[in-house]
């Protein structure tokens, strides 16, 4: 009986051992073991509760709070986290992703619906997700396709990656990000395909993201030879940034409309109405990008170092 009890305990610090710090999904385990999902969870739940894990939070990132003052008080923004600067560039990215994989956590935590955008950045944050069970959350795209379809940060990889991270479902929108023809986009948004990801949408509580620029449009060849049909009417030479697909000048008004608008998702209104909207900004040369967002409170929370807070600052006193 005593030697059951050893090797019950023996198993447990193996499957604990593979979630925490190996980092396997729900799925990966159950097959690895030869366990229900169910017995997968309550195990990692026993692991917790009988001591045999602990878990701990150590964050060594330090933040510059007058900074962040500044900034609320200048662009009214809800959540401002500046992270100070080391001596090493490669090192500050690093931190603002870290810093924001953790501020994301606490936000799913609360959250139901979690909508995702597409890029680099976002992906990089889902890579330092730690593993956690939360069942009753969903991950969805809410624009979309991205193009990429053979990398790693295409549109439905990341949404599958971020689920996986929570063990729990997602949903995708298996269509460009930009349709020109209007009465097809329309009518896409009534196939059952595509119903159940634009309910979701409808029900977003955090979204997260990145920041584009017109160098992003220009990433994706058949974007870039049709930019004048993506967005009609709209003078590039005022585009500041792109996001959630569209683009705005450096005041954060958007540079389409509701009729003019070829992003097949949910809509502008619908994403505005989103109570958390984080942003993480990594890069001095989204500064613009940056400061139009802000000024349009086209987000409620932005996750940056100091050397992109000075040089947004910069910008807003000769723009």
């Amino acid at each position: 009986m005593q030697n059951d009890n050893y090797k019950y305990q023996e198993q447990l610090a193996a499957i604990a051992q593979d979630f925490y710090l190996s980092r396997l999904t729900i799925s990966e385990l159950s097959t690895k073991y030869s366990l229900s999902r169910y017995l997968i969870k309550k195990s990692l739940d026993e692991a917790i509760s009988s001591g045999l894990v602990t878990v701990s939070i150590n964050s060594p990132l330090s933040r510059n709070f007058a900074l962040e003052m500044q900034f609320q008080k200048k662009f009214g923004l809800k959540n401002i986290y500046i992270i100070k600067d080391s001596s090493n560039p490669e090192e500050d990215q690093k931190k603002i992703i870290e810093y924001a994989a953790e501020q994301l956590q606490l936000l799913i935590k609360k959250s139901k619906v979690v909508g995702l955008a597409w890029g680099g950045t976002v992906y990089n944050v889902i890579d330092h997700f730690k593993n956690q069970i939360q069942a009753d959350l969903i991950f969805t795209q809410f624009m979309g396709e991205n193009m990429k379809y053979h990398s790693q940060a295409g549109s439905m990889r990341m949404v599958e990656k971020a689920a996986n991270k929570f063990s729990t479902g997602f949903t995708t929108l298996a269509a460009p990000l930009y349709i020109i023809n209007k009465r097809l986009k329309n009518e896409l948004r009534q196939e059952p395909a595509f119903k159940q990801t634009f309910i979701y949408a409808s029900r977003m509580d955090l979204i997260f993201t990145g920041l584009g620029t017109l160098a992003s449009i220009d990433s994706i060849a058949c974007w870039k030879q049709n930019k004048k049909a993506i967005f009609p009417g709209v003078d590039q030479e005022k585009i500041a940034g792109i996001l959630y697909g569209r683009p705005y000048d450096i005041q954060g008004n958007f540079l389409v409309s509701n009729e003019t608008d070829t992003v097949f998702g949910a809509d502008i209104d619908t994403i505005l109405a989103v109570p958390h909207r984080l942003a993480i900004v990594k890069s001095k040369f989204k500064a613009k990008a940056a400061l139009g967002a802000l000024r349009g409170h086209l987000i409620t929370d932005l996750v940056i170092d100091e050397a992109i807070a000075n040089r947004i600052l910069l910008e807003a006193s000769i723009s």
